[in-house]
Formats: C-alpha cells, structure tokens, sequence
C-alpha cells in the first residue's frame, strides 16, 4: 500500500545512504532511524541508524519511504 504523500516514481528509486521511515509490522505506523543498503528485486534491504546493525529482512518498496525532515510528527 502506498502512502499518498510517497510519489510513485520514487517507490523503488532511494539509493543506498538514503535516510528512511519504515511501515511497522504491527500499528503499520512510520518509524525514523534506518537508512538504505541495498535495493533488491523485491525491496530494500536497511541499516539502523542507531548501531549500524544490519537489519535481517528485506522490507517491500511500499513498507519504507524517504525520512520525513521537520518536526510534524502527526502526518
């Protein structure tokens, strides 16, 4: 599922270093602090920011969009 404020053309397109928000599994609300490492056929692969650890999954290119700047933390 897209997120309406995600442009189409962008799904899929974040290069690895690209700071993102990722969709959780459970509220399936945005969650700061990964970045990109690698862009496979079927998503992204993620880095945490906080420790540099590799995360174990690869996450759909719906499930993660570009890091939100600012502090409007309610959209």
């Amino acid at each position: 599922m897209a997120d309406a404020a995600e442009p189409v053309a962008d799904r899929g397109s974040l290069s690895p270093g690209t700071d993102v928000e990722v969709r959780t599994a459970f509220e399936r609300e945005w969650a700061r602090g990964f970045e990109v490492e690698e862009r496979t056929d079927t998503g992204y692969r993620l880095r945490r920011s906080s420790d540099g650890a590799l995360l174990p999954v690869v996450f759909p290119f719906d499930d993660v969009r570009r890091a939100r700047k600012g502090s409007m933390w309610w959209f």
